[in-house]
């Protein structure tokens, strides 16, 4: 019969940042003889995805999913807070919602009600501000700068993991001034 050597190490991805796959490979040590039993794959893939690019600086964010809450978050946080002079002002990005699970319709508690405003064609105003503002690079994970013109970039609600969906960034908007119904907050 066939004899295979052990499976390699996993390769690293194929492509760093963005989602593809890594192999693992193991070789014929001995043929199959005299109808003996066949050689066993080869080579295995898996998916992967590496955040980081060969010169070690970080991916461009459209891999990293958005967490969102609600506008009415932020504004009880701002009341609650006390004034610092380390917060960044913050800004506001503008999404077309393109797909949404139907998890964000589910649950009927105080805490999910604002999912149910979040729906397939609507653009949404999702305001970065501190803490969620990264004080290194000035921005907020899944904010989709960086991102190529009409990619898909993925987003979930905080307080249901079942509540998550793709959008495309319209436009970032320096000044805040998002209608309230529409109104959300990157984590």
């Amino acid at each position: 019969s066939c004899a295979v050597s052990e499976w390699s190490d996993w390769s690293g991805c194929a492509e760093p940042c963005q989602a593809t796959y890594r192999v693992r490979r193991r070789h014929v040590v001995q043929e199959p003889r005299n109808g003996g039993e066949a050689c066993p794959p080869l080579e295995e893939k898996a998916g992967c995805v590496e955040y980081w690019n060969q010169e070690g600086a970080e991916c461009k964010q459209s891999l990293i999913p958005a967490l969102i809450t609600t506008g009415g978050y932020g504004r009880a946080r701002k009341k609650r807070a006390a004034s610092s002079d380390n917060e960044g002002a913050g800004y506001c990005v503008e999404f077309q919602i393109t797909a949404i699970m139907e998890g964000c319709l589910q649950g009927n508690s105080s805490y999910t009600q604002w999912m149910r405003y979040l729906s397939e064609g609507h653009t949404v105003c999702v305001e970065c501000q501190h803490p969620a503002l990264d004080s290194r690079n000035l921005h907020c994970y899944g904010d989709g700068s960086g991102s190529k013109k009409n990619q898909l970039l993925h987003w979930q609600a905080m307080g249901n993991p079942q509540c998550r969906g793709t959008w495309r960034r319209v436009r970032q908007l320096d000044t805040c001034s998002c209608p309230s119904v529409h109104s959300f907050l990157f984590i």
